[in-house]
């Protein structure tokens, strides 16, 4: 008899245990006002409204991608003026402060970068070939640096922009003795600061 009452108390627990279990489970409420359809309805327009998210977040990304591509494209460019603007020099003729027509040209490309680029400053150095003294070459060295500013300044170029200093022979691009390596360091070389 002692068993069967353990038995059935036993029994009772696990068909209460049983009813908890079931009654405590997750479930899907459809009330009178909700109908199955519009559950669907609901979730359908919970997954549209996820995947049109999705998209702007993506379409916003690929945009930030675009505007940083172009960012760098225009450092590049600006890069690339810069190199071209340091690596063009002025060359000039013989024992001459005088600019050629070539000279001039080059000249109005650099104006017209400095005045796209106004708060640039920069350094006209003159430079000669090693004939002549060494006086006579700074002296020859500053004419062709003053020149050279001098147009600028004719071409609306600030003259507080622009600096000058002569090296003379002293700093030559080609250390040959013809008159090639000769023609390359009778120049004006621009440098930014």
């Amino acid at each position: 008899m002692k068993n069967r009452v353990w038995m059935n108390l036993v029994m009772a627990i696990l068909v209460a245990g049983l009813f908890l279990t079931a009654s405590c489970a997750k479930k899907t409420v459809v009330s009178d006002a909700t109908t199955i359809e519009d559950q669907a309805k609901t979730e359908a327009d919970d997954a549209t409204a996820k995947a049109a998210a999705e998209a702007e977040r993506i379409k916003a990304q690929e945009l930030q991608d675009q505007m940083q591509k172009e960012r760098e494209l225009q450092e590049a460019k600006v890069t690339a003026a810069k190199n071209r603007f340091e690596n063009q020099d002025v060359h000039f003729e013989y024992d001459s402060s005088e600019l050629s027509s070539m000279a001039k040209l080059m000249l109005k490309e650099k104006a017209a970068w400095l005045k796209e680029n106004s708060s640039v400053s920069i350094t006209i150095e003159g430079h000669c070939d090693e004939r002549g003294t060494t006086e006579y070459n700074l002296a020859l060295g500053e004419r062709r640096a003053s020149n050279a500013k001098a147009y600028l300044i004719s071409l609306g170029v600030a003259g507080s922009r622009l600096n000058m200093v002569s090296f003379g022979e002293e700093q030559p691009i080609d250390t040959g003795k013809t008159e090639s390596a000769y023609q390359k360091n009778r120049r004006a070389h621009f440098v930014i600061e």
